[in-house]
């Protein structure tokens, strides 16, 4: 039998590199007009899902929505929602401030420029963009301002969300959308959170030279580290599908048993929300696969994956969009998309008309710097076998193992708290939603009666720090922690809200009494 199974796995690896040959060829020619079509339809793709997903997000956590839920799209839905409800789109309107920039400074523009562009634009954000956002405003530069010990949501979604830009300008060459990952993504994410930007990247790159949905993932995750996390999270879901091919549900339940524990993220520890960039690419991954190409499909599925079920339909339809063309994107979905196209995305001075356009522009640029040519109306590009990024992990050795209460104490200037491990974050809130003021909170944070850091809490929403305090160096043991008020102004005190306090050690918590 061995002769045999080595006949039928040598049979097997000839017709796999025969795939692989004919959806990666040494070079590949497209028009413009094809080009300039799929671009239009990644950027509508995105637009389109992350509207259609926007009243589910983070309504579904820990459970897929069911089928007997329709999921409503309305004629007047796009224009509404761009003009009512801007926030919805920090997917997008984080991809125009990185592009915004391309445009002002060039392909080679320095990591300074996209790091002050967002950290200084008008524009709420949340998690891993905004703690990334608060160190940049606080002289903590990339690609620090996106690790761990100073950003408690490097794992987060953030840049998964916000990479589409990456893909699109690099037709065909996910290893250039990775370098242009590797400077931007860490600004705000590290670890799994930046495999997540470089994963999507690549999904969008590869799907200029493919139609093969199972061949853009499989191609993309090729440039993810194999012994990550994420890797590894997605790849069981490629595995999964195999094993379960017409059963979504199943995949995603299999998802939810082996991947949805959250350990960074503070919002997600003992939660069911769940943030976390490998399990919403896994949604991402669970759409496009299931889907088999279908935009309805595609979209849908990865909507009822649920957790961020607006970003990740936008993530998947920006990827099938790619791959179909505007031109081919059902006119169902496109229903309102022309009276939107010509809106400036708030906080941003461009519209999809305008990143149509600029995009185009720049992915021919991108394409003559890697050895492609123009040539009138046709377009030759040098596609790139992918290449892993390099190993970083997120995390390691770090259990949360408690999550106890917070309050101020008596006197309202200060917030005191014992523990036992090797690590803390303090949640809290100093800012609320509709508050702009300029006042901030000035706080020394004593560890063991040492002071070991001095934060600035802003009152201001889009300058606030996302959580008040942490850290996740500590010699295991008891610990004492006091964060004081320097400057408890009783104007704003109300707003000074601590929650809980998240604990980690070196070793798991025991899962039974």
């Amino acid at each position: 039998m061995y002769p045999v199974k080595n006949y039928f796995l040598g049979f097997a690896f000839f017709i796999f590199s025969v795939a692989v040959i004919k959806a990666q060829p040494a070079k590949f020619s497209i028009s413009k007009t094809q080009l300039q079509n799929k671009i239009k339809g990644g950027w509508a793709g995105q637009t389109i899902g992350v509207t259609f997903g926007g009243p589910y997000e983070f309504q579904f956590n820990g459970t897929f929505i069911g089928d007997y839920q329709p999921l409503k799209w309305d004629k007047g839905y796009l224009k509404e929602q761009l003009t009512n409800n801007p926030g919805l789109y920090d997917d997008l309107y984080m991809d125009l401030t990185f592009i915004d920039v391309f445009e002002k400074y060039g392909l080679g523009a320095p990591v300074d420029s996209f790091a002050n562009a967002f950290a200084h634009a008008g524009y709420t954000l949340w998690h891993a963009n905004q703690a990334g956002r608060y160190n940049i405003l606080h002289g903590i530069k990339a690609p620090q301002s996106g690790q761990f010990n100073y950003n408690p949501h490097a794992d987060c979604i953030d840049y998964q969300i916000e990479a589409d830009f990456a893909g699109l300008m690099s037709p065909g060459m996910p290893n250039t959308a990775s370098a242009i990952s590797n400077k931007i993504g860490h600004i705000m994410n590290s670890g799994d959170g930046w495999y997540g930007g470089v994963f999507v990247g690549a999904m969008y790159a590869s799907a200029f030279t493919s139609s093969d949905i199972n061949y853009v993932v499989g191609n993309a995750l090729k440039t993810i580290p194999a012994q990550s996390q994420f890797y590894r999270c997605i790849n069981d879901v490629i595995r999964w599908h195999k094993t379960y091919p017409n059963d979504w549900k199943r995949a995603w339940f299999e998802v939810q048993k082996k991947w949805a524990n959250d350990v960074g993220c503070p919002d997600g520890v003992f939660a069911p929300f769940n943030i976390d960039a490998k399990v919403n690419a896994a949604y991402v991954v669970i759409g496009l696969l299931y889907g088999r190409g279908d935009f309805t499909k595609t979209l849908e599925i990865a909507t009822r994956c649920g957790q961020d079920a607006d970003c990740n339909p936008s993530t998947a339809g920006g990827v099938i969009g790619t791959i179909l063309g505007y031109d081919k994107i059902p006119a169902y979905w496109k229903r309102g998309l022309k009276e939107a196209e010509g809106i400036n995305f708030k906080y941003t001075t461009m519209s999809l008309n305008d990143v149509y356009r600029v995009g185009f522009k720049h992915a021919l640029q991108n394409i003559r710097l890697n050895g492609g040519t123009v040539n009138g109306e046709m377009v030759t590009i040098h596609p790139q076998q992918p290449k892993a990024v390099q190993p970083e992990q997120n995390f390691t050795g770090l259990y949360p193992i408690s999550k106890i209460p917070a309050k101020l104490a008596d006197t309202k200037d200060a917030v005191n708290f014992e523990f036992e491990g090797t690590g803390f974050v303090l949640r809290g809130e100093t800012a609320q939603w509709d508050t702009f003021t300029y006042f901030v909170f000035h706080t020394q944070l004593f560890i063991d009666g040492k002071l070991v850091e001095s934060p600035e809490l802003p009152v201001n929403y889009t300058t606030r720090r996302y959580e008040l305090c942490w850290n996740y160096t500590l010699p295991k043991g008891k610990h004492q922690v006091s964060l004081k008020i320097l400057n408890p102004d009783k104007k704003y005190l109300a707003q000074f809200r601590p929650a809980d306090i998240i604990v980690y050690s070196d070793t798991p918590a025991k899962g039974r009494l």
